[in-house]
């Protein structure tokens, strides 16, 4: 007999430990079965389960665990991502607390301490995946710096560099003057700040008297200035394209160009260029020629190609000065506040420098066009549909990508350079030493490139090299390429396309036929998670409060396409709730003789609530199917909850406790079989999205020695099994209590109450259901009697359309009738005021203008509320005849 109190952590551990042990998650490339492949998008080796992680790898887990249940050969390949900066700053500042820095220890010996860290902690993330029910085939488990993945590095690497595709040049990066080094647009944190625009003069050469001002936010980076743009069509400054203005402080001189980048609509219309510190002005630059000039070293101080007053200043010491010398020479026209986005690093939190430098760039441009047509054609579709628009923006107007990074943890670049710069590329170092020795015609000695790469570079390799390539194994036969990829939008740019591309070049295929683009995981008030909002809530406080299976139904119950998911602590409660409705309804059957009886038929039930129940279990499976099968996670989610709290628990429990009551042996029987068919069953469909607290209850209800939900089949229920005239008798039955509760409720008739029902104008199909299940009916809707008749009481006598007949309520003996109808007419105006308030409220301008969009959401609930309450309590009097 099942407890009244569940213990979710005991459950969670005991049947989780058993799975595993059991190799339940495992892969089977022997057998015969149709493969279904998920890969797992690797989390940060030095992360730990946020919210995000726990809506994408639930999402993961229900496909993953309904497809193996439907017979398909599952894999969930599982991996973590070495995380190059993360990791690097994690030690470091181990490190510090020694005082001792990376370059203390040098290289190899940093390396090692990295590793040290890896082994000792990097499988956090692994071990919560598992406490959120993750069922991957962990055997399998990879590592993007394993000896494997890093052999495919290596060999996509030279690869694409012999093809041309990978190759050095000089550009512009996202420079960390912290952490020394570039980083990715990702890495990059955009923040509105505070700022000022300047607006400074500019003398134009032999022009006496002429100048243009420019605005600018960064005085300091004039000092690098090259050129100033115009727009050609602006005719302020049609006479001066072509002539030269000159630099303020400087005296450099500075083409005027004719570029369409320049806006006359904003600033002044005339823009600086710094090629060498704006990614638009390097653009520009490279349109007409302009001098690339770095004013900055990787500290962003103030190098030798500035004026020497300012060499050696950090930047923003210098643009107080130029500020300072500006005013003294009578060229600062005038500054004004400026409210703009400046990039911060995510992990520093510095400023971000675009900074001109030597790295490794890959030509994207090429890779995407197959990987645009792979979308076009159809071979992989983006789930919802509108991300493909964002997959296409991105991809139609790609740069090269910088894969290069200045850090020791990652996949070093295989690059030697020889001692006049000579580049070798190479798989391992003996091969880039032969190669000197065939370029050179003698020994030479050659010295490695220092950088690694970009994790992305690695993590585009995922779907393949995982699979044992270059080695062509039977995994990557069998599972390549994969069926579904579930991801979050903000990495379509950089993981998603990036795969697609990969994939597509090396394995001539798409890596997975679908991407499912999950939402964003918010606060109840849809406000984004922040530490210093301070609304984050923790995945693993809520599975220790309210259990894995509550947190999960309620993400699946929450993920509707194209929503962000609100999430509410009060969501996870309410869905723990649900299921404690489960279990008790699992003990009500224990306490009523269970019976799994192998040879029970449904088709043959002789009482029309078991084919009723088991019709609605049919639709429901079939719910179920299609929802999960369109990523419909939360319809899947919703058919289970109405079937189970509504359906099985709120009205077949209900219909079957007179019939273990008082029916006969014969009609408790087949009751009792059929209720433990009906359970066993429902537990089977809500296993993929309540693995736990599912398998518990089979246990619990007989199964047999080894059978486990993880690997048994999904239910056979053919439509077959739908008995349209039982369910529409049975829904008729409900309908009838439920119109005869709610206007109870309604009209405030006594719980203790018990009102006669007399049916009217009742057609020959109404009267043999209310003959059928008459004790049933005046049992739960609390009747004193139920009757056919032709003359009804008019006073004080409540009418209830139904379908095939009227039912009549006389209450006259059972409330005050005036003073009833006074309390709802009063109640109904009061609810009448109330909307036309909030009426008013919502059509007011200025209030929907600069109202947050939560509160506006919360009033238009409460005008619903308000509406729905209205009508109920005016529907009310008119029963009363009022």
């Amino acid at each position: 007999m099942l407890e009244k109190d569940y213990r979710p952590a005991e459950v969670e551990a005991k049947h989780y430990a058993a799975w595993e042990k059991d190799g339940a998650f495992a892969a089977h490339p022997d057998c015969d079965k149709t493969p279904y492949t998920i890969m797992m998008p690797p989390p940060n080796v030095t992360g730990s389960l946020h919210m995000g992680h726990a809506l994408t790898f639930t999402v993961q887990d229900i496909l993953i665990r309904y497809f193996r249940m439907r017979g398909r050969d599952a894999l969930w390949q599982p991996g973590t991502d070495h995380a190059g900066i993360a990791t690097q700053m994690v030690v470091e500042r181990e490190l510090a607390k020694d005082k001792l820095s990376r370059h203390d220890l040098g290289r190899e010996r940093f390396l090692e301490r990295v590793w040290d860290w890896k082994h000792q902690s990097g499988d956090t993330i692994t071990r919560q995946l598992r406490r959120l029910g993750a069922s991957a085939d962990w055997p399998r488990e990879r590592f993007t710096m394993d000896d494997g993945l890093s052999h495919a590095v290596r060999k996509v690497f030279v690869a694409l560099y012999r093809e041309g595709l990978i190759y050095r040049d000089k550009r512009l990066v996202n420079w960390d003057p912290k952490l020394h080094t570039a980083i990715s647009d990702l890495e990059v944190q955009q923040r509105d700040v505070e700022g000022k625009l300047w607006y400074v003069r500019y003398a134009i050469e032999d022009m006496p008297g002429r100048s243009i001002v420019v605005a600018t936010t960064r005085p300091e980076t004039m000092l690098g200035d090259s050129g100033v743009a115009v727009h050609p069509d602006d005719p302020r400054y049609k006479d001066l394209i072509g002539k030269n203005a000159i630099l303020p402080l400087v005296g450099r001189r500075l083409p005027i160009v004719a570029d369409d980048y320049a806006d006359p609509e904003t600033g002044t219309g005339a823009v600086k260029m710094t090629p060498a510190h704006d990614f638009n002005d390097f653009e520009v630059g490279r349109r007409h020629g302009l001098d690339l000039i770095n004013i900055f070293d990787q500290n962003a101080v103030m190098n030798d190609n500035v004026p020497e007053g300012y060499r050696g200043m950090e930047r923003f010491d210098a643009r107080e000065k130029v500020l300072a010398e500006l005013v003294a020479e009578g060229l600062l026209v005038k500054e004004e506040p400026h409210r703009h986005v400046v990039p911060h690093g995510d992990r520093s939190g510095v400023v971000i420098e675009p900074w001109l430098t030597d790295q490794w760039y890959l030509d994207a441009e090429t890779l995407a066009k197959p990987a645009i047509a792979a979308v076009e054609d159809g071979r992989i579709e983006f789930v919802p549909r509108q991300w493909e628009n964002t997959y296409f923006e991105w991809m139609r107007n790609i740069q090269p990508w910088c894969i290069s990074r200045q850090l020791w943890w990652g996949h070093q670049i295989p690059a030697w350079y020889g001692p006049d710069g000579e580049i070798f590329v190479a798989e391992e170092e003996a091969e880039a030493l032969r190669q000197a020795r065939e370029h050179y015609g003698k020994e030479t000695a050659l010295v490695r490139d220092e950088d690694v790469l970009d994790t992305w570079f690695s993590s585009a390799l995922w779907p393949f090299s995982t699979l044992g390539w270059p080695e062509q194994t039977a995994e990557l036969k069998r599972y390549y390429p994969g069926d579904v990829l579930v991801t979050g939008f903000d990495i379509i740019f950089f993981w998603v396309a990036r795969m697609i591309m990969m994939g597509l070049h090396f394995m001539g295929d798409v890596p997975f036929r679908t991407v499912y683009i999950h939402a964003l995981v918010r606060d109840q008030h849809g406000q984004k998670m922040s530490k210093s909002k301070g609304n984050i809530i923790d995945p693993l406080d809520l599975i220790e409060k309210y259990g894995c299976d509550s947190l999960r139904f309620t993400l699946a119950a929450l993920s509707a396409q194209g929503r962000d998911v609100k999430l509410a602590e009060s969501r996870v409660a309410g869905y723990r709730n649900f299921i404690t409705k489960l279990r008790m309804a699992t003990r009500f059957a224990q306490m009523n003789g269970l019976v799994r009886d192998p040879t029970f038929d449904p088709a043959a039930s002789k009482l029309a609530i078991n084919r009723w129940i088991v019709g609605k279990l049919v639709a429901t499976a079939r719910d179920i199917e299609q929802a999960i099968e369109a990523y419909r996670f939360n319809d899947a989610a919703n058919a289970l909850y109405r079937f189970t709290w509504n359906s099985f628990c709120d009205w077949y429990i209900e219909f079957a406790k007179p019939i273990f009551d008082s029916g006969t042996p014969q009609e408790a029987a087949e009751v009792r079989a059929c209720l433990a068919w009906v359970l066993e069953r429902l537990l089977h469909l809500m296993h993929p999205l309540c693995p736990f607290v599912t398998e518990e209850l089979m246990e619990a209800i007989g199964a047999q020695q080894g059978s486990t939900l993880i690997t048994a089949p999904w239910p056979d229920l053919p439509d077959s099994l739908h008995d349209a005239e039982a369910e529409a008798e049975i829904d008729w039955v409900i309908a009838l209590i439920s119109d005869i509760r709610a206007a109870r409720a309604e009209l405030n008739v006594p719980a203790s109450a018990k009102a006669p029902l007399i049916l009217t104008n009742a057609d020959e199909k109404t009267l043999l259901r209310l003959r059928a299940h008459k004790p049933l009916i005046e049992r739960l809707a609390r009747l004193e009697s139920s009757a056919v008749a032709e003359q009804v009481p008019q006073e004080g006598a409540v009418q209830i359309a139904v379908e095939g007949a009227t039912a009549v309520l006389p209450l006259s003996g059972l409330i005050d009738l005036s003073q009833e109808r006074q309390r709802l007419k009063r109640e109904g105006d009061k609810a009448a005021q109330e909307v036309v308030k909030l009426e008013k409220k919502l059509s007011n301008k200025q209030f929907l203008e600069k109202a947050p969009a939560e509160v506006i959401e919360t009033q238009r609930k409460r005008l619903q509320e308000a509406q729905d309450l209205r009508d109920r309590l005016g529907h009310a009097v008119q029963r009363l005849g009022g």
